[in-house]
């Protein structure tokens, strides 16, 4: 199992890949993303991060780089969906991924778990898993870093309902620089960090490492730039 110092060493000051594509979605599936993963490594990513155990072992076939995992789950009963319950880190632990991330926004959790129990119920069954926050505003950021995750993401920045209409970049990323004063656990940028020079500014800013999806993994998402840009 991957320790904190190892997983740190390969990650910091790099970019991180996010693999993803959902059901709906052109390019969903496991080969796909295997291949996916191994375009980025050879662009020159120092890990991915992906969904669903099925994705995942496909690019751990492929590449040797760190993996954060998690899998993407909708529950009637709640608004937290990356990783919301022990039956998806149960899912993951089955291939090993070095990092799980789970939602660790204020959203409403399956079952009505809070996440300090659903944090200690993850870490007695899987006491040794690095474990990341993904979190969308500086409150649960704040509470993930006295929770004790491993690492801190802005993942869900703009997405949930407590940070609707919140920019990531605003006030040249003013919420990633309170962020980084408050908290001593590491800080991952992620969640619209949608061209080169702001994932080199997030990073010159102190954070740990960046995580790119769309804008690198998901081509309808670039076709549309391209499009709307043509119909100004």
């Amino acid at each position: 199992m991957t320790t904190k110092d190892q997983f740190d060493h390969q990650v910091k000051g790099g970019l991180i890949v996010s693999c993803q594509a959902l059901p709906e979605e052109p390019l969903h599936s496991s080969f796909i993303m295997g291949r996916m993963a191994l375009a980025a490594k050879q662009g020159g990513a120092v890990g991915i991060r992906a969904n669903s155990s099925q994705d995942i072992k496909e690019i751990k076939g492929q590449v040797d780089l760190p993996v954060i995992g998690i899998v993407k789950s909708d529950y009637p009963d709640a608004d937290a969906f990356i990783t919301p319950t022990i039956k998806e880190v149960d899912d993951l632990m089955a291939v090993k991924p070095d990092v799980i991330a789970l939602d660790a926004t204020a959203s409403k959790r399956p079952g009505g778990q809070t996440l300090m129990d659903f944090l200690k119920e993850v870490k007695d069954k899987y006491p040794n898993q690095l474990l990341m926050a993904d979190c969308s505003t500086y409150e649960e950021a704040l509470q993930a870093d006295q929770l004790g995750f491993d690492y801190i993401g802005t993942t869900l920045v703009g997405y949930t309902d407590q940070s609707r209409g919140t920019k990531i970049e605003a006030g040249d990323f003013e919420l990633i620089r309170r962020i980084l004063k408050s908290v001593s656990t590491p800080v991952v940028a992620e969640g619209n960090i949608d061209s080169p020079e702001k994932a080199k500014r997030v990073l010159d800013l102190g954070v740990h490492t960046v995580v790119v999806g769309s804008s690198i993994t998901r081509p309808q998402v670039l076709t549309q730039r391209f499009v709307d840009k043509i119909k100004e």
